[in-house]
């Protein structure tokens, strides 16, 4: 059974230069290979769902430029039905200036353009792809008030709820209680939880309500948790070319899992294994892998 998910999120083009290392500050350097690559966490995560079977629907903004027609044209090609994404005339459409170093390593830095003006309203306006959803897929490079209606309107529908906080914010405790599944890296989860130490942010989280976590850790694999019970998952080793999406790989990965009925501890292991793979290439979703690699790799 395809799992039907509804991701509500950002679009970006990436514009991707490869650098012997990273700069320091006030540095110039000299980079080799620029390229452009479709990104945005949120059409990463639609894409790597759609990529691994899921049928996706995607609500965001781009803007009435080359970039917006490029990126919708990525989208319709990986299966992913795009009624609610808006053109946006108004604004460009968003991109992500992005260093990767020899490690594979990257820095970025994001122009939201469009994604900034994803509204509440929208949300409202794409209400019928919640109601057919089984799992909705958010993160935070759009306004949090949109992030918050989409939350209210999948509960209203009781669709589960996972949120990946990047780029990392203040979030209300209200919000947290409401979300499902958490899914941030180990800076996320400091920032969001105000503590250093990984054991003390998850019960900093708890306390605000937070139900499940599932903190990634990289080459360390991830941490899933539930209550009381901690499982620590290790990380597929694979040669790093490049980590961008390798969180948009994992995510979009657990949703499709998660939404088909498989456990929180499997599920967490589709998104290990699909953001190994996605370390594995250059680019965001270039890099996204498909089910049967996943399958292959599990």
């Amino acid at each position: 059974m395809s799992a039907h998910l509804v991701v509500v999120g950002s679009i970006n083009m990436d514009l991707v230069v490869r650098a012997p290392r990273l700069p320091r500050l006030g540095e110039t350097i000299l980079g080799s290979d620029f390229r452009t690559f479709p990104g945005g966490k949120g059409a990463n995560q639609a894409v790597a769902a759609a990529r691994l079977g899921g049928k996706v629907r995607m609500v965001g903004r781009v803007g009435g430029d080359g970039f917006g027609d490029a990126l919708l044209d990525t989208l319709r090609q990986n299966q992913v039905e795009i009624t609610y994404v808006y053109r946006d005339p108004q604004a460009s459409t968003g991109v992500a200036l992005i260093t990767v170093e020899e490690s594979g390593d990257n820095a970025i830095v994001v122009a939201p353009g469009a994604n900034g003006r994803l509204s509440p309203q929208d949300i409202h306006q794409a209400e019928a792809a919640f109601q057919a959803a089984q799992a909705v897929v958010l993160q935070l490079e759009c306004p949090l008030p949109t992030v918050e209606e989409a939350i209210k309107v999948a509960r209203r529908y009781a669709v589960p709820v996972a949120l990946n906080p990047a780029p990392a914010q203040a979030l209300p405790d209200e919000l947290l209680r409401q979300v499902d599944v958490l899914i941030p890296n180990q800076s996320e989860l400091q920032i969001l939880s105000g503590e250093v130490e990984i054991e003390e942010a998850i019960q900093a989280l708890q306390k605000r309500g937070v139900k499940t976590l599932i903190v990634t850790l990289g080459e360390q694999g991830c941490l899933v948790v539930q209550g009381a019970e901690r499982h620590t998952l290790a990380a597929h080793r694979v040669k790093a070319v490049d980590t961008t999406a390798a969180g948009d790989a994992f995510v979009g990965a657990f949703a499709v899992a998660w939404a088909e009925g498989k456990s929180l501890l499997e599920a967490a292991r589709w998104g290990n294994a699909a953001g190994a793979l996605a370390v594995t290439r250059a680019g965001a979703q270039p890099s996204l892998p498909t089910r049967q690699e996943v399958l292959d790799l599990l």
